[in-house]
């Protein structure tokens, strides 16, 4: 066993240690670098990564990180962990979206470049830890509008690591699963083609961060733990899982204030009712029911809605599956 590190966190076997991991330097030469740290454990086994933040106004993967490095004992584990967070660090610091300095979503930009903007690099400098790895965590939340949590698998159905994808993303534990190839540039499906299985767990949806969705999200970051060996225990996992393979957004006609006739988690049939649209003083202007059978994935935060805005999405192309190791 060998002294671990990323960046200036260094541990031998059996420690943990926190530190920078050096990037660039800000627009009056200041230097600046992402909080990362590595728990290196006191026996031989698999690598794992874990990131938060990349988006740098999802707080609950952050949250998740400060509640569980504490309760990992190196002592007790087999293999290491990195993990990097805030990964997004000046999206962070503005509680933005995106990173301000090159206007970029990290989480569009991986496996990064070497020499290219701001992003770009910061998303290279992580990747080539990654790339040591043999399962990664990409921590996330469904922004700041209301959603259930989930956990989603981002290659495409005919990746060559698919089904090992599915199966971390079931062991995370939570029963709800988008299994859909997302955009380029995404680590969960960047990293994959590295051969490298990852998922990216979408912790709810909210402003600030949900003390529930960071439990299940440490819960999750355990189970992964147990199954895959690095600690000693088994995993508590669901007895089904809900499976959708896309989604369909529902966008009001009319302006108004957003009544719902469905919840999150409802699963509605084609020509359910969804919302109504209310003029100020509770009068009907329009009543949507939903286009086809679907899950009630994520709504509206805010009553107030514009025409053409996005008022709910539903979970669609629906399957149930159990879990097969």
């Amino acid at each position: 066993m060998a002294t671990i590190e990323i960046g200036s966190a260094k541990a031998r076997p059996g420690e943990k240690a926190i530190g920078r991991l050096d990037i660039g330097e800000l627009r009056e030469g200041t230097g600046f670098g992402l909080p990362v740290a590595v728990i290196n454990g006191a026996k031989k086994g698999p690598l794992l990564y874990i990131q938060a933040g990349s988006d740098g106004n999802e707080l609950n993967g952050i949250g998740v990180v400060r509640e569980l490095f504490p309760r990992l004992d190196p002592k007790k584990l087999r293999g290491a962990i990195f993990i990097v967070s805030p990964l997004n660090f000046h999206g962070f610091q503005q509680n933005s979206h995106y990173n301000p300095l090159d206007n970029k979503k990290t989480n569009r930009n991986f496996p990064g470049k070497k020499d290219g903007s701001i992003t770009e690099r910061l998303a290279y400098s992580v990747f080539c830890y990654i790339k040591m790895c043999d399962l990664a965590i990409d921590l996330h939340q469904g922004g700041t509008s209301v959603m259930i949590d989930e956990v989603r698998v981002r290659v495409a159905s005919s990746h060559k690591l698919h089904s090992e994808c599915m199966e971390l993303a079931k062991v995370f534990g939570i029963p709800y699963i988008l299994d859909k190839e997302g955009p380029e540039g995404q680590l969960a499906r960047a990293a994959p083609d590295e051969g490298i299985p990852t998922i990216d767990p979408e912790l709810g949806g909210c402003v600030g961060w949900d003390e529930d969705s960071i439990r299940k999200g440490v819960r999750g970051v355990f189970n992964v733990l147990y199954y895959y060996g690095f600690l000693n225990g088994d995993p508590v996992l669901p007895h089904e899982y809900t499976v959708v393979s896309d989604f369909r957004d529902i966008y009001a006609d009319r302006g108004g204030l957003v009544q719902f006739a469905a919840e999150l988690h409802d699963k509605v049939a084609q020509g359910a009712k969804l919302f109504s649209v209310t003029d100020m003083f509770g009068g009907v202007r329009q009543e949507v029911v939903s286009p086809v059978e679907g899950i009630v994935w994520r709504k509206r935060r805010l009553p107030m809605v514009a025409t053409g805005e996005r008022v709910c999405s539903l979970g669609i192309d629906i399957r149930t599956e159990a879990f097969q190791s």
